[in-house]
């Protein structure tokens, strides 16, 4: 790849994301640092104004999102016999530690930058993890190497039914970058009986009531990261067709607002801005 392999400046949101899920009852204490801590305080102003403005803000898309892919998983574990399971860039998520202590037949591996991968590890050490609740470092930008995601999906079990997932990474990079992460992740999952792909995006949805409040949140975010956060794709057509074209065979492109009764999601005036997709391969 063209591109550089320094994916560090996401570790920067891990910690405020690592707050939400805190202050929503969705992770323990043990989970905030003093960094998430500084940073929603700085958003909580920001917030405010964009909840008023568009009848949601930041949080409310961090909270659809989370609760969509976990009702999603569970839904894969309990109904497809989902054995092992690889959360990339999982940062200070909650979602391997309450998942590894509700299925005891689920193998969870946690992925994420190398100093990121250690500060998890001691952590979950600390809240007395099972041995089948591991975390490794892997960089997935690199397409080969030990930090690959090949490397990483080459250590499991082959025969198992195997699930992928990944929250609040993608819009990080540009479409073309992460879809030769997509080409590489559906070509390896392809090893496994059955495997799936989860993740969020945020499409460019110019059509949105909201839109012109996205591009204030979009600015914020890149602000916050030192970096771009592009949209991806303009409406779910063009997500299917591209998660096809990547290599997957089956593509579901959901929208949390269809869920929100049925999942207790947080309320906004108007449909969500983010989608939650899943790619069997």
């Amino acid at each position: 790849m063209t591109t550089s392999t320094d994916t560090s400046r996401i570790s920067i949101s891990a910690h405020y994301t690592g707050y939400v899920w805190y202050k929503n009852g969705l992770s323990d204490s043990r989970f905030v640092t003093p960094m998430g801590f500084a940073a929603n305080m700085l958003f909580t102003p920001a917030n405010a104004i964009l909840k008023r403005m568009a009848g949601a803000h930041i949080d409310t898309f961090l909270l659809q999102r989370h609760r969509m892919l976990d009702h999603l998983l569970i839904q894969l574990i309990e109904q497809e016999g989902i054995e092992q399971i690889v959360e990339i860039a999982s940062g200070l998520s909650p979602r391997g530690f309450r998942i590894s202590e509700k299925y005891p037949q689920v193998n969870y591996l946690e992925t994420d930058l190398p100093d990121m991968a250690a500060r998890k590890a001691l952590l979950l050490n600390k809240l007395d993890r099972p041995v089948r609740h591991g975390i490794r470092s892997c960089n997935i930008l690199e397409a080969q190497g030990p930090d690959s995601i090949q490397s990483v999906l080459s250590e499991l079990d082959s025969t198992k039914k195997t699930v992928v997932i990944s929250e609040g990474l993608v819009n990080y990079f540009a479409l073309p970058i992460i879809r030769e992460v997509w080409s590489r992740l559906a070509k390896g999952l392809k090893a496994f009986p059955d495997a799936y792909y989860l993740t969020d995006l945020y499409p460019n949805l110019t059509e949105h009531p909201s839109y012109r409040y996205v591009k204030v949140a979009q600015r914020m975010v890149g602000l916050f990261t030192r970096g771009e956060w592009p949209l991806h794709y303009n409406n779910e057509q063009e997500i299917e067709a591209g998660f096809l074209q990547d290599g997957f065979n089956k593509v579901a492109v959901l929208d949390p607002s269809a869920f929100r009764q049925q999942l207790g999601l947080p309320l906004d005036t108007k449909e969500s801005l983010v989608r939650v997709v899943q790619a069997k391969a």
